[in-house]
């Protein structure tokens, strides 16, 4: 009869041994290779430091956005953090601007429908500022209707606006639901790592001919959601050899408005515009007798300077007289008809102006 195999207390030992020292040597391995991906920043997999950068910011920016009423601190001398309120939504595109706002969205609990309107007042740069996100960073963000129980409001947008996603290298996008008065609504907001920002203005209806001594005026519409700090903006007018221009330092146009610049503002006719800017006191535009703008043939244009560029960027042009066949009598005004803001055959003679109710808002 065969005996029972004993093994020895000094081979187990050695064997524990063997297993324990392996086992930290592979462990320090990791600990190494790991150490040195970060400080190298090699992507393994779905570790990309700068996708998970944007991941996080998307997350903490939606999170603000969505979590709380949000917060404005008005602008003194200084940022007057004495008199900060959560009721941002109650000021205007200006005051928004010269202060620091933090959009929030969400009132007891539920989706509050002033603060998503209010949300036209806000820049996109200052949107960004309030969420937290880096200078390099841009986002776009919509809010829509995604299911309801008025089958005529399925798939509308409450808002959208900011830079498109196909203009950044990267990007990533979070989003909430909320279920409320019968509908259910998405807010999603994308962070792009830089971007092209959305900043376009056009001209839509200009008066060079005005009649009982009323002033000239430019009527511009804010195709955006976003409203657009004026602030980099440039108008030129030439005719012949002679030329004027004037930059614009301060204002904000809000997302989706009508705005009348205008050579008096006293007298300016306003109707449903939501701006009225005066363009008299720089010379810009004339107002009875005084003429800013050539009656018989000049070139309007409508410039923007990137913050880091000198030369400004022609956005929009106008043109009457000369070969386009657009020669206006007193009264008349020309009408973009909202397709190519470069060429003349867009531009028509309108008999009955209508100054702060252009078809293309």
């Amino acid at each position: 009869m065969r005996s029972p195999a004993f093994v020895s207390d000094e081979r187990r030992e050695g064997g524990l041994t063997a297993v324990i020292e392996f086992l930290s040597a592979f462990t320090l391995f990791l600990m190494i290779l790991t150490a040195f991906i970060s400080l190298a920043q090699l992507q393994m997999g779905s570790n990309d430091p700068e996708v998970d950068r944007l991941d996080r910011a998307a997350a903490q920016g939606l999170d603000r956005l969505t979590s709380g009423e949000g917060w404005f601190v008005p602008m003194g001398a200084d940022l007057d953090y004495a008199n900060a309120t959560d009721a941002w939504h109650t000021f205007d595109a200006e005051a928004l601007q010269q202060g620091r706002v933090q959009a929030g969205l969400v009132s007891s609990y539920r989706l509050d429908m002033d603060r998503i309107a209010a949300l036209h007042n806000v820049t996109e740069d200052g949107m960004a500022a309030g969420l937290g996100l880096a200078d390099d960073m841009s986002l776009h963000l919509s809010v829509k209707v995604v299911e309801s129980t008025n089958e005529s409001r399925e798939g509308t947008f409450l808002f959208s606006g900011g830079t498109e996603r196909g203009t950044a290298p990267s990007s990533s996008t979070a989003y909430r639901s909320f279920q409320q008065d019968g509908e259910l609504i998405r807010v999603v907001l994308e962070v792009h790592d830089g971007g092209r920002k959305f900043n376009q203005l056009h001209i839509t209806e200009v008066m060079t001919r005005p009649s009982s001594n009323g002033p000239e005026w430019i009527e511009v519409h804010n195709p955006n959601d976003f409203a657009v700090a004026l602030k980099g903006w440039s108008f030129n007018h030439t005719s012949g050899s002679s030329g004027s221009n004037v930059l614009l330092q301060e204002g904000v146009l809000s997302g989706g408005s009508l705005s009348l610049f205008t050579g008096d503002v006293s007298t300016q006719e306003r109707r449903n515009a939501t701006h009225v800017i005066d363009l008299g006191s720089a010379g810009f535009l004339g107002v009875g007798q005084l003429s800013g703008l050539a009656d018989g043939q000049g070139v309007l244009r409508l410039r923007y300077t990137q913050l880091d560029e000198i030369t400004p960027a022609d956005m929009v042009r106008v043109e009457w007289g000369g070969n386009t066949g657009l020669f206006m009598v007193r009264g008349q005004s020309l009408v973009w008809d909202g397709v190519d803001t470069f060429d003349a055959a867009s531009w028509s003679l309108e008999d009955a102006p209508t100054p702060g109710e252009s078809s293309m808002a």
